[in-house]
């Protein structure tokens, strides 16, 4: 049995127009992709992710901060309660094989860090910019200027070694 590929999108709870419709194209793009999509399972970006996802006929997973399943978007299928508030942040990130972070504040922040503490590559849009010399070598941190080339990214740099083209 193959697991299918996971991606976690990450992005503040509070998004501007632009960043909700990126957002949602991100979360149609991984639904086509055949990748189930993880979000801290609420509002702003995570809401409109699992709502792209969710039309083209996705598994969306919310990993959310409290102990009630009820307070998830309405997109998310599978809503993990964790009782952690914050500190969740580190599962998010690391039960993606990929991180695609949609613009965001200080707790998307933390779950970049985490991901790339993690190995786990990171692909930005219109997010946090890093100082590449403050990467480990051996994280990925990528910017992406559209929805479509961040998924693309997220499979590409997820694919094994071997499988490359």
């Amino acid at each position: 049995m193959t697991r299918p590929l996971r991606i976690s999108v990450i992005g503040g709870g509070r998004a501007t127009a632009d960043e909700l419709a990126t957002a949602e194209s991100v979360g149609r793009a991984i639904a086509q992709a055949g990748a189930v999509l993880v979000c801290g399972g609420l509002g702003g970006v995570m809401e409109a992710a699992a709502h792209g996802a969710r039309e083209a006929g996705g598994l969306t997973v919310g990993i959310l901060p409290g102990y009630d399943a009820h307070v998830a978007a309405p997109d998310i299928l599978v809503p993990i309660v964790t009782g952690m508030h914050e500190a969740r942040n580190v599962i998010v990130a690391a039960s993606g094989d990929a991180v695609i972070a949609v613009g965001g504040s200080l707790g998307t922040l933390t779950e970049i860090g985490f991901a790339l503490k993690l190995r786990r590559p990171v692909i930005g849009l219109g997010t946090w910019s890093l100082d590449p010399s403050r990467v480990p070598a051996d994280a990925r941190f990528i910017a992406a200027e559209t929805p479509e080339a961040a998924v693309a990214a997220a499979v590409r740099a997820c694919r094994p070694a071997d499988e490359e083209e």
